[in-house]
């Protein structure tokens, strides 16, 4: 056969595979038998092996698996991939609702795009002149991983999208997961090999599109369905989006559906608000006999224009709610109680339980928090207990069936010592926690500490999970966080299952790590109650972690959202000695970041000033005016003093404005709030 028939030939087996695979996983219409489609694909095979330089890029050959990837690339997404806030019930629908209506002026119906909130990950494809050339995570929403090859893999994702009349490139959001099937036969496949079963189809799916070795996605059998788009234009970055797409959600999710792509087949119109609750509870009451995990719907309004009016806040879009269903629950037994050591020496009760199903996963374990929770409970070992697992939230302990206690029932003893150190425990003034006093000395804090420093939103080091910390310290290799940069690939090589290239992993994870930002860098301290906000919000007052260092009680109050027992955290922290050994070890290996840049008086025209916020502010959310405030240099408070010198007053302002009025503090409106914003040309 000539180069041209073989070229041929494989075009024409391309196209008609690519058809049959469209008709098969989207249309749901297979038109020939699975043993003509797998005769076709052998040939296919064979050809582009004895063949390779004529391997097409959308073949579809390639949904098998290629080679190993070392490591996942890192992605910056053009446009944020951001997430959804969440509604439990009518009433906060409704409130949803009228925010919507407001913020548009409007008391017209709102026509919503309603579909099932799949339990799988969000990602992110990239065609280029219709053909697939990225796929990413969503990561932070800024920066996700790189799993093109792994998404290659999945048959319901097209290489090349239908039609020849294409945008340059078209960006398609949606979610990936594991169908119940599948998942039933990957664990089926585990318990037979004496592997460790999956505990629900989102870990496998998110597990298997984590997998380095392509070859192991594709035999996970995932699904992928399109919720959304992302950029639309040129490759040069200029943004075409209205002369591609329609002008509404609905009408755009066809359009993607039409080049390929699959839409979820419980997708609908809905023609106004009022029908958004029926299509709630027909998914709800339809959830079981679903082909996919769920666990809410998800409600967008409908028309583009109305979107792009409504905006975004930090993280999420104004016109689109997740609204999830009921927290699911189910009876167990307690069957007896351990307590864990945290990394601030927290002492927490764990509940071990009888294993039961419950919102979608096996329950083995939850947390009874303290000692006033458990008396509040009235809790025994051997108690019958209700089991609550609402979405991704920890499964709580709701109560106990007083009824079903047994005659051997037990009461739950809390410790007088440390259970990891033996050190003595304390519990503070105003505090419902007990404490470990063994600081350092505490292996369990030890380690603790060390995962936190390492983690994602941390220092964020790749290749540092949770496992290699507690043999890197029962090694004794480390004993702080800063150790962790004197590791030598050798040392970490000698250890179980850890070769050369893991090794080499983390030594580059390391080395990686160490640009980082102030922010960061303060939160992963560890610093009790010094969490992403608040090490967010030190950084760009202080702007120099020496100033954050030295820093004293009052200073620190001046900071937005720290307060006295915060400030003296801080304070506490920077006074011991071990803790500012550990501080400079870490910089001396060279940890840094880009200087905060000072802005200008012009720049911070409301510095010095105290604003409070209170009562509902119909144009904007307190929290966006709130960061419009601090842009300018003004702290934002949240109570009324003295030393306060304006509040802003929405609708349904309560006690604070009878303060603020009875202490002489002026009082703004809404609308002068936005006046004195647009004189300082925020936007």
């Amino acid at each position: 056969m000539s180069e041209q028939l073989i070229i041929d030939r494989i075009d024409a087996l391309t196209n008609e595979l690519n058809d049959y695979n469209h008709q098969y996983y989207v249309l749901d219409e297979p038109t020939v038998p699975d043993a003509e489609y797998d005769r076709l694909m052998r040939e296919l095979i064979e050809l582009e092996k004895a063949n390779p330089s004529l391997k097409k890029v959308d073949s579809p050959s390639q949904k098998v698996g290629g080679e190993a990837l070392k490591a996942f690339t890192q992605v910056t997404h053009q446009i944020p991939m951001l997430s959804l806030d969440n509604v439990f019930d009518q009433d906060e629908w409704q409130a949803f609702v009228k925010r919507v209506k407001d913020r548009l002026n409007t008391e017209d119906k709102i026509a919503f795009c309603a579909e099932p909130k799949l339990d799988g990950l969000a990602v992110s494809l990239r065609y280029e002149h219709g053909l697939l050339v990225q796929a990413a995570t969503r990561g932070d929403g800024s920066v996700g991983e790189n799993i093109t090859e792994n998404i290659r893999t999945i048959k319901t994702i097209p290489l090349k999208l239908r039609g020849e009349h294409l945008p340059e490139v078209l960006e398609v959001r949606g979610e990936v997961f594991m169908p119940k099937a599948s998942f039933d036969a990957l664990n089926a496949q585990a318990t037979k090999k004496g592997e460790k079963a999956f505990a629900n189809p989102r870990n496998a799916a998110a597990g298997s599109l984590r997998q380095l070795d392509s070859k192991i996605t594709a035999s996970r059998n995932l699904a992928f369905y399109a919720y959304s788009l992302g950029f639309v234009g040129t490759l040069s970055g200029a943004d075409e989006s209205a002369q591609w797409l329609p002008v509404s959600h609905y009408e755009r999710l066809t359009f993607v559906r039409d080049l390929g792509l699959p839409m979820c087949p419980e997708v609908e119109l809905l023609s106004s608000e009022d029908e958004c609750q029926r299509f709630y509870q027909g998914i709800l009451t339809a959830r079981e006999s679903l082909p996919y995990e769920i666990d809410g719907t998800v409600l967008k309004v409908n028309s583009i224009e109305h979107q792009q009016t409504l905006g975004f806040v930090a993280k999420a879009p104004r016109w689109a709610m997740a609204y999830k269903f009921p927290a699911q629950e189910e009876l167990t037994i307690l069957e007896d109680v351990e307590f864990q050591v945290g990394r601030t020496g927290a002492i927490t009760p764990v509940a071990r339980l009888k294993p039961v199903y419950v919102g979608g996963v096996t329950v083995s374990n939850a947390t009874l928090h303290n000692q006033d929770e458990i008396s509040r409970l009235g809790i025994k070992v051997g108690d019958t207990v209700t089991i609550r697992r609402a979405g991704d939230v920890i499964p709580q302990v709701v109560n106990t069936v007083i009824a079903k206690r047994p005659d051997n029932a037990k009461d739950i003893v809390f410790p007088t010592s440390c259970p990891v150190c033996d050190s003595a425990v304390e519990r503070a003034e105003n505090e419902a926690v007990l404490r470990c006093t063994g600081g350092l000395f505490c292996g369990a804090q030890q380690k603790e500490a060390i995962k936190h420093f390492a983690s994602r939103k941390a220092m964020d080091v790749d290749g540092l999970g949770d496992k290699l910390v507690e043999q890197l310290v029962d090694e004794k290799l480390i004993k702080n966080a800063s150790d962790l940069y004197g590791l030598s690939d050798i040392q970490v090589s000698t250890l179980e299952r850890m070769g050369q290239k893991s090794a080499e992993k983390l030594i580059n994870g390391l080395l990686l790590s160490k640009k980082t930002t102030l922010a960061k860098f303060i939160y992963a301290l560890g610093i009790r109650e010094v969490g992403e906000t608040t090490a967010s919000n030190l950084a760009s007052h202080f702007l120099t972690f020496d100033a954050i260092r030295v820093a004293d009680i009052e200073a620190l109050q001046a900071v937005s959202d720290v307060g006295e027992v915060v400030a003296r955290n801080i304070v506490s922290f920077f006074a011991q000695p071990h803790n500012n050994e550990v501080v400079d070890a870490l910089l001396s290996y060279g940890i840094n970041w880009p200087a905060i840049e000072v802005k200008s008086e012009d720049q911070q025209p409301l510095v010095n000033l105290t604003y409070v916020l209170t009562g509902t502010l119909s144009q904007m959310g307190r929290n966006d005016a709130k960061a419009h405030l601090q842009s300018l240099g003004a702290k934002v408070s949240g109570s009324v003093s003295a030393k306060t010198d304006y509040l802003v007053a929405g609708e349904k302002a309560g006690s604070k404005l009878t303060k603020a009025q009875s202490l002489g503090v002026k009082v703004l409106t809404e609308e002068e709030l936005v006046s004195l914003l647009k004189t300082h040309q925020v936007q």
